[in-house]
């Protein structure tokens, strides 16, 4: 059996967490290859590595003295390897990274090295070989992820090796660039080291026992997710649940390779199993609930618009001009809405509405601004009936008032928009419903 085991920013922020990943790596000898973050924060008013590398550059590019910045990054780096009791000198990496500072290198190369030191770090630690990233995972000239030869050239690299630790977050562009994933991209890394060797379980340790139903901040202690589809997992991720970076899904998914998000600091705890499909049922009807604030809502009306042909093309042609995407589109007969993120319409409304009245000649458009939208998700909605009154009558009783509805043909999930006022709540209404 072979496992990769990927540890986020908070399970490598010490070196007390540095010997609870060891226990943990070296427990179960199928864990053969690990993807750690860089350290994150080791108390709440403490600063992440990643950022503060960016602060460091930023400094050095400005012409400012980014030596001090530069020592405590060191010392946060020195003092894991010190209490760790470890013979280890990075001080021929830091030269490396300083020149790189100076020299221009680049933002993703300056957060990119937050992984690079932990990496060199924990591999030594653990007696495993260690594998620059930037030597296996590769992005095309225009910053595209270039999946084909990374999936080859980490499958023949890995096949030899043993045991090995690949820094996450970030790889390199044809010119030897580095170039980084979007944050949390570490998550990304360790889908596509699992699926390049043909991973049996790919393990995501963080600092949560696995996927919760609802987000804990709106919610007191909400219950936790036992197993949750791929399916599941993208309409809750893109809505807001954050545990897992959603570009991660894809690379594991296309293999069929399951994902376990697991609690370094709890690690006897099942955690969330993350599949392709299960016969096991939910133990709830909704598997999850998620939502955002920011949201905008652009009202189209015109008499007939049902049977004029290419209505619909013409309105949207005008959003991709412009460049933006919309979230969702429900319609009527004589009506459509499309659901747009405010901030980025904001900037280009007028063009867009005026792109619309030359393109399509509706009666009137009306923008609604401040909605919240909430992604109801469960696999179990399929088969229960009465979800969408549960779920409506809840909000009834609650005094909030539903501005939008849309329901995918998979009945996987439900998507109800609100004002952002009565966001927090319409969602403990959802949750109370189901959950207590």
């Amino acid at each position: 059996m072979v496992k990769v085991a990927k540890f986020g920013g908070s399970s490598l922020a010490s070196a007390e967490q540095f010997r609870k990943v060891a226990d943990i790596i070296l427990a179960d000898p199928a864990r053969k290859y690990v993807v750690p973050s860089a350290p994150g924060k080791r108390f709440a008013e403490d600063v992440k590595v990643t950022d503060m590398l960016y602060a460091c550059y930023k400094a050095a590019i400005s012409g400012q003295d980014f030596e001090s910045r530069f020592d405590e990054i060191k010392a946060r780096y020195n003092g894991i390897i010190s209490e760790l009791g470890m013979d280890l000198s990075l001080e021929k990496e830091y030269e490396a990274i300083a020149a790189g500072f100076k020299g221009r290198a680049g933002r993703d190369y300056a957060a990119s090295r937050g992984e690079f030191l932990n990496g060199i770090i924990l591999a030594k630690y653990l007696g495993y070989e260690f594998i620059d990233a930037a030597e296996v995972v590769f992005f095309n000239e225009d910053g595209t992820f270039n999946a084909e030869m990374t999936n080859q050239t980490l499958h023949e690299r890995l096949d030899g090796i043993e045991r090995a630790v690949i820094p996450g977050f970030y790889g390199s562009t044809p010119n030897d660039t580095i170039k980084t994933f979007s944050r949390g991209g570490s998550d990304i890394t360790g889908s596509i080291v699992a699926a390049a060797v043909h991973a049996d379980l790919y393990e995501n340790w963080t600092d949560v026992s696995g996927f919760m139903i609802a987000d804990p901040r709106i919610i007191d202690n909400p219950a936790s997710i036992n197993t949750i589809t791929y399916k599941e997992l993208r309409e809750l991720s893109y809505m807001g649940a954050t545990v897992l970076h959603e570009d991660a899904i894809f690379p594991v998914r296309k293999e069929g390779i399951p994902i376990n998000i697991k609690n370094t600091n709890a690690p006897e705890d099942h955690g969330t199993m993350i599949v392709e499909s299960t016969s096991k049922k939910p133990e709830y009807i909704i598997t999850g609930i998620a939502g955002k604030k920011g949201f905008s809502a652009v009202n189209i009306e015109k008499d007939m618009m049902n049977s004029e042909i290419g209505f619909g093309r013409r309105v949207l042609e005008q959003f991709e001009k412009q460049g933006l995407s919309f979230e969702h589109m429900p319609s009527g007969i004589d009506t459509m809405t499309i659901i747009v993120h405010q901030k980025e319409f904001e900037e280009k409304e007028q063009e867009i509405l005026a792109g619309i009245h030359r393109n399509a000649s509706p009666d009137s458009i009306e923008i609604e601004p401040g909605l919240a939208l909430i992604a109801v998700v469960g696999r179990g909605m399929k088969s229960a009936k009465g979800t969408a009154l549960k779920i409506f009558e809840a909000l009834y009783k609650s005094d909030v008032n539903v501005k939008m509805i849309d329901q995918g043909s998979s009945e996987l999930n439900i998507i109800i928009g609100v004002l952002e006022e009565e966001f927090e709540t319409a969602f403990k209404a959802i949750y109370n419903a189901f959950v207590k």
